[in-house]
């Protein structure tokens, strides 16, 4: 019998050729399309469109569908979403901390609701259009291990967010052009007749219109306080912290710069600034909610290659446990602005061993 899979299908290049490969490779494919929260309408205007499901989105997937004939559906996740996402971004950014949204969607949305509601639908699978790869080890035990690895297009890889990730959720999903280039996928979409290669690529946070602070304005209140030097001499005033990030230069405001946002003090509500960029190199970082994706903690302390944000590169550290649930990173290079909230994660080779929430 054949295999079933649900697509998560955006109506862009990469998810919509994940389709049409699932397809010819003779599984029995489902094409899905989830619907996430987006700014409220005002005053009886529309208010901003959420880019992963813009209404233009939604055409093209349908007509993806039509092309590949095969069954499609829209789940609305508009609720959950926002629970679990927009409130979660609001929250964190209240903390003081710059969170990443689209690792949470990834565990909370597509590989936890999505996956969820496929088995539901007696699927043996799920599928996305991410960049990943997935290599199913088999041991003399007849354990069965799935690991997770970097694509094949290392410029697009995008294995960073998906550091949340479990073996029971990794038994089930497929990410079928993670083998692939983009130039590859784009040949592909080509080959299949897919009305894909227009779509706008998906950048920044799906839900955010223009900018973060924007739409922090929108959504936190301001909070003013002073921002002091690294000697402690008052500078400035800041708004609020939650619209400052570890390292940002632009928008600070300030006669006499360039500075750089160096740290934050909650407790008494300062902004920390340095005008020497140096002073945003660090040689450590502690982390917490550290998941393994092999679901076991391996021998440490280790030698590995560390990401600390998505476009980062690869630097040289070992890991070592300090706490139940609490890490320490140790670079051999310092790294330049190191943000709490952020996601860092951790690789040997090309395998992802897992990540952590930057403290």
């Amino acid at each position: 019998m054949r295999k079933k899979v649900v697509v998560a299908m955006s109506g862009g290049l990469d998810s919509s050729v994940a389709a049409a490969l699932l397809k010819r490779a003779g599984f029995s494919v489902i094409g899905v399309f989830m619907k996430f929260w987006s700014e409220p309408k005002k005053d009886g205007l529309i208010g901003a469109l959420n880019r992963c499901c813009s209404p233009e989105a939604e055409v093209r997937a349908r007509k993806v569908a039509k092309i590949l004939k095969i069954p499609f559906y829209v789940f609305d996740f508009e609720k959950e979403f926002k629970k679990r996402i927009v409130d979660y971004f609001l929250e964190e950014y209240k903390k003081g901390i710059t969170p990443n949204p689209c690792v949470v969607c990834n565990k909370e949305i597509k590989f936890g609701l999505l996956l969820g509601k496929a088995l539901a639908l007696d699927a043996d699978f799920i599928a996305t259009g991410h960049y990943a790869k997935k290599k199913k080890i088999e041991n003399r035990k007849q354990k069965i291990e799935y690991k997770l690895l970097q694509a094949k297009d290392k410029n697009k890889d995008q294995s960073y967010f998906l550091w949340m990730l479990n073996q029971k959720q990794l038994s089930r999903i497929l990410f079928p052009i993670g083998y692939y280039t983009r130039e590859e996928v784009e040949k592909l979409a080509k080959k299949f007749k897919l009305p894909v290669l227009k779509a706008r690529k998906s950048v920044e946070i799906c839900f955010i219109e223009k900018t973060v602070n924007d739409f922090l304005k929108k959504h936190l209140k301001e909070k003013p306080g002073k921002i002091i030097d690294t000697e402690g001499k008052i500078v400035g005033e800041h708004q609020g912290l939650w619209f400052y990030t570890i390292g940002q230069r632009k928008g600070i405001k300030l006669a006499g710069g360039p500075y750089y946002i160096l740290d934050k003090d909650l407790k008494k509500n300062l902004l920390i600034v340095t005008k020497n960029e140096k002073d945003l190199l660090k040689k450590e970082l502690i982390c917490k909610n550290v998941n393994w994706i092999s679901g076991k903690v391996p021998k440490l302390p280790q030698k590995v290659k560390v990401k600390i944000r998505y476009r980062h590169e690869l630097a040289r550290a070992a890991i070592y446990k300090i706490l139940n649930t609490k890490y320490k990173i140790l670079f051999s290079s310092p790294q330049r602005a190191i943000t709490p909230g952020q996601s860092v994660v951790f690789y040997k080779g090309q395998q992802l061993l897992g990540g952590g929430i930057i403290c």
